[in-house]
């Protein structure tokens, strides 16, 4: 028996935005890290994010960055963008095509830090930005730091690292894997128009 989304496409929706809101608080969702792929001219990036907000009235998901990360340079000088999710299990693919705005030092990321979990603000605490050469291997912490020892006013430090990428979703791809047949939708969020596709 084929579910419900199978050729429906407010069932698709429905599914698309249960399994990303589900994400992310579920640290066992498949969706919760997806491929993030960024470029300007020749420099294409992709990498690993973890999904922190899916907002369906908004047409929005979001993840946090280091101001310092390279893929900050190259979101100011194009911001489009895109994500991918698979979730093995369910056999989707989804497909985002995104606009994205860098937050840093304003009341998103203020609301977004509180959340932060302690540990979790290690990250934004070392002390050359993500992806800088170094002579030796290093987690790029202070020895001092280096340990879950930290106290919470010490990882206040982090936060003039600490941003919010917000991505406003422009169209959905959506692909569901199955015996009897694959399905494949668009959904463009701008124009308000869905379409079936050829697998």
């Amino acid at each position: 028996m084929q579910p419900a989304y199978y050729e429906d496409f407010s069932e698709i929706k429905k599914k698309i935005w249960y399994m990303l809101e589900d994400a992310v608080s579920n640290r066992n969702s498949q969706f919760r890290i997806p491929t993030f792929i960024c470029g300007y001219g020749s420099e294409i990036d992709g990498r690993i994010v973890v999904l922190r907000k899916a907002d369906k009235e908004n047409n929005l998901v979001q993840f946090h960055s280091d101001i310092r990360s390279y893929k900050i340079d190259i979101l100011k000088k194009n911001s489009n963008a895109a994500m991918l999710f698979y979730d093995k299990e369910e056999k989707i693919q989804i497909r985002l095509k995104v606009e994205c705005i860098v937050n840093h030092e304003n009341n998103i990321t203020k609301k977004s830090w509180e959340k932060t979990q302690h540990i979790s603000r290690k990250c934004y605490l070392v002390y050359s930005g993500p992806g800088t050469i170094s002579d030796e291997p290093t987690s790029g912490l202070k020895p001092e730091l280096d340990n879950f020892e930290y106290t919470k006013e010490q990882s206040e430090e982090g936060y003039k690292n600490f941003t919010v990428i917000q991505c406003k979703i422009k169209s959905i791809e959506w692909l569901y894997l199955a015996a009897k047949g694959h399905r494949r939708a668009r959904f463009d969020l701008e124009n308000n128009k869905d379409n079936w596709l050829v697998p």
